[in-house]
């Protein structure tokens, strides 16, 4: 049996430019949004994949220039199924628009804020020409978030799971964090994956590393997490939230915020922490368990 091809030699350093299509594989292309901003990077990728029929993954937001490039890239080949990593608006909202225009359904694996027309749990499989795709169901940064594993290609396309560049934002109730670890770990331990194509910026070459250097961060962070809730609390996450995050400016508030409050979950789902707020509350006061 023969492993996953080699990467092409350009595809690693090939640069997200917004609007421009970059053939990274003759099987996939990759076509970033024009919507750069601190979340986003240089913008959202969609790919299209396969060869006379194709998959597009993550149209990403409803962007008229957007929407005309991936039509221009899509050049008269047949669409099986407009896929979705989760429903979040930089990558679904144009999702709809793309599939009713080329009578494809919308695939996901389901949320009451994406409307799909088949849902994909994890295994399913979707056919690009000859190229196969498997989801992955990775919960985590949300509830619905699937990424798409390409076996013979050994491409895992991993919306938000895996970002280059950045981590990502766990904001609770929909996101969870030791969800988030344990659906990281196995990108870190799963040996088919060569190469991550991430949902913002370019292809990462070294999966492993990044899902391992990812877990490490997060270990980390816990644990500052864990100091300021001794030191400072009881307290709510965003009282501790300058105590927990203290290398993070005043633009990244919300964020910090949200994935501290994360933290603090995950720490009293694994009985460091007590809390007699529901998970659903953003002003859960915290405190140490004894």
């Amino acid at each position: 049996m023969t492993g996953p091809a080699p990467l092409p030699d350009h595809a690693l350093g090939a640069a997200c430019v917004p609007g421009e299509p970059v053939e990274l594989h003759p099987t996939v292309t990759r076509i970033t949004a024009p919507n750069p901003s601190m979340m986003t990077g240089p913008g959202t990728n969609t790919y299209l994949i396969g060869d006379d029929r194709l998959v597009v993954i993550d149209p990403g937001p409803s962007i008229a220039a957007h929407l005309d490039a991936i039509g221009a890239a899509i050049a008269g080949r047949e669409v099986g199924a407009v896929a979705v990593t989760h429903h979040h608006r930089d990558h679904a909202p144009a999702a709809r628009v793309l599939a009713d225009a080329l009578g494809a359904p919308v695939v996901g694996f389901g949320h009451a804020e994406l409307d799909v027309d088949v849902r994909a749990a994890e295994g399913t499989e979707l056919a690009a020409g000859d190229l196969g795709l498997v989801a992955w169901h990775t919960p985590g940064h949300a509830s619905d978030h699937l990424c798409f594993f390409a076996p013979s290609l050994g491409w895992l396309f991993t919306g938000d799971h895996v970002m280059q560049g950045s981590t990502v934002v766990i904001r609770p109730p929909d996101g969870d964090l030791t969800d988030y670890l344990v659906s990281l770990a196995r990108v870190r331990d799963d040996a088919g994956v060569a190469a991550i194509a991430p949902g913002h910026g370019r292809l990462i070459g070294e999966p492993s590393a990044a899902a391992a250097d990812i877990i490490g961060h997060r270990a980390e962070r816990g644990e500052l997490v864990a100091a300021a809730l001794r030191d400072h609390g009881p307290a709510t996450a965003s009282a501790l939230r300058p105590f927990a995050y203290p290398d993070v400016g005043p633009e990244r508030d919300a964020v910090a915020t949200a994935t501290c409050w994360a933290h603090l979950l995950a720490l009293a789902g694994e009985g460091r922490a007590t809390t007699t707020s529901r998970r659903d509350d953003p002003d859960a006061v915290f405190a140490t368990a004894s």
